[in-house]
């Protein structure tokens, strides 16, 4: 299994209050909440920790893309990335958009990534998502397009990538004479990794297993039943087209806090992972899932995989529910090592920094996970696998 420190870079100075008066954090919070001198160390302070994230020998690093929102402050991914990419030497640098149903020129995104891919001597592994709901909002995007959006926009950006340029790219959506991508990626055989990040739609799952693509499907903040039961999903898919899905191809990313008692860890986790469930991702459902954003068949899915879960997050609700792992080392060991022989993903993307949590508790967390956790469940892995 390998390990990735995954950041959101939440605006972390958010008044909490702002609920009294606003739904959500999302697409209508006004950006009066944000202050541009509080947000430049915030975005240097979470900078330092994903470059801490390489000294203390996690596989990668991952960054994501949100808009118009106190949930992450990252709308364009790449700056980060960039800015990463001369600052760290050994972790793959993943990129997790690029929402691609949101452009109208997916190449700036072969462009980018190329950029990055390059300048790291190939450390990029290339997201692609299609946004959640509230992306399409805050760009004026009609979602009942985002699935042929983005397989089209995928499609392109991969003939970029493989095909000597000058091609001729013709699609429903996207149109050009001249695909000729410059620079090349630097991991042309035949491309950059590319990961598939989803809250569980279906559609995406299929799209991601066929044996075309045998992409690496990362399942996003859920509870571990829910991870479970997609992760199989996209097994039996696989199992569909006469293959069998490796670790290799499942991811799961969710917040853990791990300090030296179970006691301890409640205690300095709690507030902070109550103001990431109740205040930066707190957003109506039709703002979530708008009209066509998603089909009858998935919404189902998302519904039935929800029941019966509390409506009013909690750190309780969320550890019962496998959302959120915290304790000490032990515990935190035990819960992982029993989930990934249940499931069988090889990648985990924790996020050791979350709501409001301070930089010391973050840098905290990073070593005593780093530490006491991450080895041993190396070898664990290692030899189940061997």
């Amino acid at each position: 299994m390998k390990f990735y420190f995954m950041h959101l870079m939440p605006y972390a100075d958010l008044d909490l209050s702002y609920d009294e008066k606003h739904n959500s954090a999302w697409v209508t919070l006004p950006n009066t909440y944000y202050d541009p001198k509080k947000g430049h160390q915030l975005y240097n302070r979470y900078l330092d920790e994903l470059e801490y994230a390489d000294q203390l020998g996690f596989d990668g690093i991952c960054v994501n893309e949100h808009h118009s929102n106190a949930y992450g402050l990252m709308p364009i991914p790449g700056v980060m990335a960039g800015a990463l990419a001369r600052r760290t030497k050994n972790v793959k640098i993943a990129i997790l958009g690029r929402a691609l149903p949101l452009l109208n020129n997916p190449l700036t995104v072969a462009e980018e990534f190329a950029m990055v891919d390059n300048i790291t001597g190939g450390r990029l592994i290339a997201g692609m998502v299609r946004g959640i709901g509230a992306e399409y909002h805050s760009w004026g995007v009609n979602p009942a397009f985002s699935h042929e959006r983005f397989q089209e926009a995928h499609d392109l950006i991969l003939q970029a990538w493989t095909q000597p340029g000058p091609s001729v790219f013709e699609g429903k959506h996207y149109n050009f004479d001249y695909v000729n991508v410059w620079p090349r990626v630097y991991q042309d055989n035949p491309h950059p990794p590319i990961w598939i990040p989803s809250q569980g739609s279906s559609e995406t799952i299929e799209w991601a297993a066929h044996p075309d693509r045998k992409y690496t499907y990362l399942q996003t903040f859920a509870s571990v039943s829910i991870v479970a039961r997609y992760m199989k999903m996209y097994k039996d898919v696989a199992a569909g087209y006469g293959y069998e899905a490796t670790e290799d191809q499942l991811g799961w990313s969710l917040p853990l806090y791990v300090a030296e008692t179970d006691e301890i860890a409640r205690r300095e986790a709690k507030d902070h992972i109550e103001a990431f469930l109740q205040k930066f991702l707190r957003m109506p459902m039709e703002m979530l899932l708008p009209p066509g954003y998603t089909s009858v068949k998935s919404m189902v899915g998302a519904m039935s995989a929800k029941a019966g879960h509390a409506m009013k997050q909690t750190i309780d609700s969320v550890i019962e529910e496998g959302k959120f792992i915290c304790g000490s080392p032990a515990t935190v060991r035990e819960k992982l090592e029993e989930y990934q022989a249940q499931i069988g993903f090889g990648h985990l993307l924790t996020l050791l920094q979350f709501g409001t949590l301070p930089a010391e508790l973050t840098r905290k967390n990073m070593e005593i996970y780093s530490k006491e956790v991450m080895p041993y469940l190396r070898n664990v892995t290692a030899r189940r696998t061997a």
